[in-house]
């Protein structure tokens, strides 16, 4: 069952986000990264974007996992609002034009560079997420699955996505994060205490480029924190 969930965009911190919920007891959290190295998980989600509807089994499809952040989990942010009443909800933002620049130079050239489809061989197995991918894609920024979109197309779809949580969602549930501000605004909303260690940092702008080259060898990168099994 999921207690927490994060509504933000990619490349906002999230696979930061993703360990410190671990270190807080609130694991394991989902992420993107757990899709692409799990081919049963990419399976479930390529069979509940097959069949839309009210009637997703959320608890099915995210079975085992305590918390969730990136894609696919905050795209569907509303629908898991309804299905997880009492679940709190991490907005992570950051500075729109930064956000741009960081999504310029990893997830949106890797999809440039591999036709809107970026997965080797070795990952066949996301080949039939690949409409999902395409339809979060396409709702946000328009146009073509993976042709990069301009900056102020991006940018507003990031501000309006923000802006739309923000409105949906009581502030008992919600918490508006940005990148870097550390442990103790997210431990007083999930009332956990203040970990001993330094906030996590990882998936910089230079890792990610490392994991597209990684893609471009047609090699699995191995994913940061992410469940293999």
């Amino acid at each position: 069952m999921l207690n927490v969930i994060g509504a933000g965009f990619p490349r906002t911190g999230t696979t930061s986000m993703k360990a410190a919920l671990e270190l807080l007891g609130l694991g394991p959290c989902h992420h993107m990264f757990d899709v692409l190295g799990t081919p049963a998980l990419a399976e479930r989600w390529a069979e509940a974007h097959a069949s839309p509807g009210p009637g997703t089994d959320w608890e099915h499809l995210l079975q085992g996992w305590r918390s969730g952040v990136d894609w696919p989990v905050s795209f569907f942010w509303r629908e898991l609002a309804e299905a997880y009443p009492e679940a709190r909800f991490v907005l992570t933002v950051r500075d729109p034009h930064r956000w741009y620049t960081s999504m310029r130079e990893t997830i949106f050239r890797m999809a440039e560079e591999h036709g809107g489809a970026p997965f080797p061989e070795s990952m066949a197995h996301m080949r039939a997420f690949a409409p999902l991918m395409d339809h979060m894609w396409h709702t946000h920024f328009g146009g073509a699955p993976g042709r990069t979109p301009d900056e102020a197309t991006a940018v507003a779809a990031f501000e309006r996505h923000n802006a739309e949580v923000r409105a949906a969602l009581p502030a008992d549930r919600l918490l508006v994060y940005r990148t870097g501000e550390g442990w103790d605004r997210l431990c007083a909303f999930l009332g956990a205490d203040v970990p001993g260690e330094p906030f996590p940092h990882l998936n910089d702008t230079a890792a990610m480029q490392s994991t597209q080259q990684e893609f471009a060898r047609g090699e699995i990168p191995e994913f940061p924190g992410a469940r293999t099994a």
